[in-house]
């Protein structure tokens, strides 16, 4: 299965498939063989970068798909 990264309206970014989440400095956070986790957004998770419910009620953002303009050369 290809990695799938889905935006929420109004919480989290879910990623499923086969991917590894590390820190800026290359250390791999152990994730115990899930293949499904939520990233925060909202910046209020006490779990970051995983999501912990903490944006029910404090963060909107309907999510709609759109294209990308063309990178610039």
């Amino acid at each position: 299965m290809a990695t799938k990264l889905t935006i929420n309206n109004n919480g989290s970014v879910k990623i499923e498939g086969d991917f590894e989440i590390v820190d800026r400095s290359g250390n791999e956070y152990g994730l115990q063989g899930r293949t499904v986790v939520s990233i925060c957004r909202c910046g209020l998770s006490k779990n970051k970068p995983f999501c912990d419910g903490a944006h029910n009620g404090h963060f909107e953002h309907e999510a709609v798909a759109f294209d990308l303009p063309p990178k610039k050369v």
